[in-house]
């Protein structure tokens, strides 16, 4: 069996260089030569790196976007492949059913006008203050590394039981996506959303309750299906959201 030394030596163990994503072993080459990942296609994976002159995609969920998207069969017909993208039905009782492990509760609340949206990220909490120095807390799902946001916007439309068009981001990381889905009980929108000003950001529900109070999303505010339904019949167009 060769020695520890002579298969270190052989293959130049390079834990401090980031040559490995996984931080094991790299094959020896010339410091000098600058590697051209332009060209470079990983063994068997399908995907291209020609014309990234960088060598990579900025993509936070670490799968790259094929160069030509193929054609997809759940453009076509998603129900018959991916029977998940199957809308499935509009039943407020249902949805009612999927409650948050994170109860809904009245707590002291100070600062903010009364009917203002207060969400904070960091506690994955969102708060709608009332008009006697309380706000009723709701859990929330929020965004994921790299897709979390700050600022003030203002609810520009409310839906219930919305439809869904994934973005082309979002196709490119997952093409079996369909298109677009009818809203239901099996949309990722959920049964009620609010739309925050001209971005694609929303406050809506989820048909994955378990996400509540983790960081998931693309961006969006996810909140359970009774949570959502609550705040939806207690907030109109025009109210302040902001997020902290």
């Amino acid at each position: 069996m060769a020695s520890v030394a002579a298969h270190a030596q052989e293959w130049r163990y390079l834990s401090d260089y980031g040559d490995d994503a996984d931080g094991g072993y790299v094959a020896p080459r010339s410091r000098r030569e600058a590697p051209d990942y332009r060209d470079y296609r990983r063994s068997d994976d399908g995907y291209s790196y020609r014309g990234d002159p960088y060598g990579y995609y900025d993509d936070e969920d670490g799968d790259f976007p094929y160069r030509r998207r193929p054609q997809r069969q759940a453009s076509i017909d998603p129900g018959a492949s991916y029977p998940q993208f199957n809308p499935g039905a509009k039943d407020d009782r249902r949805a009612g059913l999927a409650r948050s492990s994170i109860p809904r509760t009245v707590v002291p609340f100070s600062g903010y006008e009364p009917g203002t949206i207060v969400i904070s990220t960091k506690e994955k909490r969102l708060y709608l203050v009332l008009n006697d120095g309380t706000a009723l807390k709701y859990g929330i799902g929020v965004g994921k590394q790299g897709f979390s946001w700050k600022g003030t916007q203002t609810i520009s439309r409310k839906a219930e039981w919305p439809d869904w068009t994934p973005p082309k981001e979002m196709i490119a990381r997952r093409p079996e996506l369909p298109d677009h889905m009818d809203g239901g009980l099996n949309n990722p929108l959920g049964a009620r959303a609010l739309y925050l000003g001209s971005t694609l950001y929303r406050i809506h529900g989820t048909n994955e309750p378990n996400s509540i109070g983790k960081a998931v999303s693309s961006g969006c505010i996810r909140m359970a299906n009774p949570d959502v339904m609550d705040l939806y019949g207690r907030v109109g167009v025009g109210t302040k959201v902001v997020v902290l």
